[in-house]
């Protein structure tokens, strides 16, 4: 299975990196795993709600570039769908066995989702209500992915 994750923006914070890495070099025994990083737009801190979605616009094209047209999408949007890490695992499972060999997560900037990388997806996931810092959502998708590969080959994995 080859996945790729899109993301808005650089990681700038050497612990994430680290953590990141990790996760990536234990995936490699799994799938073969790409994270692919486009420019965020610089934003005000008060921007108007018009601005808001410009920038997501901007960014949602550069997304929307690196999405393969083969490839089945999850979006991590707030409203998307909350499931347990098995339900992760066993969609992840199903994708494979009915040919889906490429799968693409993408996270979002800051500001969230362009409503076309909304409409462009097969899926919308949540991993919670609560905002996180989508940096930080890197890390912990690469944490739930390999634990999926994990659930899914009968190898233990911390409950």
């Amino acid at each position: 299975m080859q996945i790729t994750i899109v993301v808005v923006g650089k990681l700038k914070e050497k612990y994430l990196k680290q953590g990141i890495d990790e996760y990536m070099k234990r995936l490699s025994s799994y799938a073969k795993v790409q994270i692919i990083e486009v420019a965020d737009e610089k934003a005000p801190e008060n921007l108007s709600e018009a601005g808001e979605v410009q920038v997501k616009d901007k960014e949602g094209q550069r997304i929307l570039g690196n999405i393969k047209p083969d490839s089945h999408c999850i979006a991590l949007a707030i409203e998307g769908k909350q499931q347990s890490s098995e339900a992760l695992a066993a969609n992840l499972d199903k994708l494979a066995t009915y040919g889906k060999s490429h799968i693409t997560l993408v996270i979002g900037g800051s500001l969230g989702l362009s409503d076309d990388v909304l409409k462009r997806a097969d899926e919308k996931l949540s991993f919670s209500k609560m905002t996180l810092p989508h940096q930080l959502m890197r890390l912990i998708l690469l944490e739930q992915v390999y634990r999926a590969f994990r659930i899914n080959k009968g190898e233990p994995y911390h409950k």
